[in-house]
């Protein structure tokens, strides 16, 4: 079969938010655009994976951009025009479709999908933007330290493309053109000695991982029988034990994220109906039926990323592709072991036993199981940049005294969120920390060696622990708008990616670009907003 060619300013490779915003800032400049994913579904993290928005405390009136901010409206919007709100419901400027503890814009992944597609929009009709569904990056071309090409494969018809670029942006979820090129990068556990950082371990282990999980959605129907097949592997599974943790992996039980103290979270602790409750059923909630006419939702749905979900049983990442597929797979199963086990033996909030009127909601995450498409991957390869945000920058335990993050003059944008880890695939427990609110330096997004490559999301100059704090859909949507812009900015001006940070003029017209597209480079006040910190499932408000 014959290869098509296609020529673009800037490739971006991975369709989840910092992809998104990497090709709506490059447009927006005037740069030609091909954003190639391998799903059917833009958004990553948040439609693809399932995981409703994990943001800072100060969201709603202090978005890190006005490009998210127009987002995060839009989903608003889209819900006033087009579903069955009721009257008080549509009338709330804050709209929160879901209720979820976990966020004040809960809303339903497919809702998120149909938004993205309308703001790439018009960039699409007006040829600037490609967008190349189901396509698969099979290698990339490089010369020295240009990467030339990207050889893609249409899943759908078996067509092979070229796909040349005068700059990539490596939007994958765990940093696969790092890879692909040679790219240097960290993956796994970084050793003390050479970061310095508090947290972080004795000894360097790659393979030492934050769990994944694959996501569920489900809603409650009582008095009905939705039980599924039970899972495979299921009587070892409803045994299994983290050695860290206080209880088997299918219980309530739950290691304090902070604490690691034995905590109670079942899935209700009384009825759906209410705003908050602190249990695993409010906690995700992307459809609040009460928001919307009698019996157009005929139940809450939540989305189900809970703890007994994380997989932690073997790496994901850095491993062969067989061995990668099997823990994935096993990553799957045990969200439907979990999920039988809440059908089936779970103590239910009013006596008894189990949950049957669970029932899995695929429609809303556009599967026909019920699951998402893609598992929710916490970190990945990281790219070694410029510079590399460590712990000593934003951490509070790490800066004594200091009162804020540190400042970055090469500032391209900001971020908040604590420092979050989940269980490891060494049997490592929980890192729950205190983080400052941040900045996004430039020097993070500039490769050490490779001369037009960028990175659009966790995948940028970050240690294992700065990660946890980078890595959330806000800060993920500031990284790629930052690299998009750059690589826009850098072509206009026929510059290296890399002279943009060098040279002090450039730098600063370069910043000037991105607060004329609407980015804040520093926080209000800073050093006067206090940390983000952990109030059970949610982050308290600071300032």
């Amino acid at each position: 079969m014959s290869t098509k060619e296609k020529a673009t300013d800037i490739a971006i490779i991975g369709g989840g938010l910092g992809g998104v915003s990497a090709a709506l800032a490059a447009a927006r400049l005037g740069a030609s655009v091909v954003l190639v994913e391998e799903l059917d579904w833009l958004g990553g993290q948040l439609t693809s994976q399932g995981v409703p928005p994990d943001e800072h405390p100060w969201i709603e009136h202090l978005a890190g951009s006005l490009s998210y901010a127009a987002f995060r409206e839009s989903i608003r919007a889209y819900y006033r025009r087009h579903l069955p709100l009721t009257d008080e419901a549509r009338m709330r400027v804050r709209l929160n479709p879901g209720q979820g503890n976990v966020s004040s814009l809960s809303h339903e992944p497919w809702v998120a999908v149909e938004v993205i597609d309308e703001m790439l929009a018009p960039f699409v009709a007006c040829g600037r933007v490609m967008v190349l569904r189901r396509h698969r990056t099979l290698r990339l071309d490089r010369v020295g330290d240009h990467i030339r090409a990207a050889q893609l494969l249409d899943l759908e018809t078996g067509a092979r493309m070229t796909l040349s670029a005068r700059v990539f942006i490596d939007a994958t979820e765990i940093g696969d053109l790092l890879d692909m090129a040679d790219v240097e990068h960290v993956l796994g556990a970084e050793a003390q000695a050479e970061t310095g950082e508090l947290h972080a371990l004795p000894e360097a282990d790659p393979l030492d991982q934050q769990a994944i999980t694959w996501c569920l959605a489900a809603d409650h129907l009582p008095g009905e029988d939705h039980t599924i097949d039970k899972p495979r592997d299921y009587d070892r599974l409803r045994t299994l034990q983290l050695p860290c943790w206080p209880g088997p992996q299918l219980s309530w039980t739950l290691s304090d994220f902070v604490t690691h103290e034995p905590r109670e979270r079942p899935l209700f602790v009384g009825p759906t109906d209410t705003e908050s409750l602190y249990d695993l059923w409010h906690a995700r909630r992307i459809a609040y039926r009460q928001n919307f006419a009698p019996g157009s939702y005929p139940s809450d749905i939540t989305l189900a990323n809970w703890p007994q979900m994380d997989y932690w049983e073997k790496p994901v990442v850095g491993v062969s592709p067989e061995a990668q597929a099997q823990a994935l797979a096993e990553a799957r199963n045990l969200s439907l072991a979990f999920f039988y086990w809440m059908q089936t033996e779970a103590p239910r909030h009013d006596g008894g036993q189990g949950y049957p009127g669970l029932r899995l909601r695929g429609d809303v995450l556009g599967t026909s199981d019920g699951l998402a498409k893609q598992a929710y991957y916490r970190e990945g390869r990281r790219m070694r940049a410029e510079f590399t945000v460590l712990e000593q920058h934003i951490g509070v335990a790490a800066r004594p005294g200091a009162g804020a993050a540190e400042r970055f003059e090469d500032s391209v944008g900001i971020g908040a969120y604590r420092i979050d880890l989940h269980p490891s695939t060494r049997g490592r427990n929980t890192v729950d920390i205190d983080a400052y609110p941040f900045q996004i330096p430039l020097g993070a997004l500039l490769p050490v060696r490779v001369e037009n490559l960028l990175p659009a999301c966790k995948n940028l100059g970050t240690t294992r622990i700065t990660n946890g704090a980078y890595r959330e859909h806000a800060t993920e949507w500031s990284i790629g708008e930052a690299s998009g812009t750059l690589a826009a900015f850098a072509l206009a001006r026929k510059l290296p990616l890399r002279a943009v940070r060098s040279n002090a003029d450039s730098l600063k017209d370069f910043q000037r670009t991105l607060e004329g597209q609407g980015v804040l480079l520093s926080w209000p006040g800073f050093g006067a907003l206090t940390p983000t910190k952990r109030v059970g499932y949610q982050f308290a408000q600071g300032k």
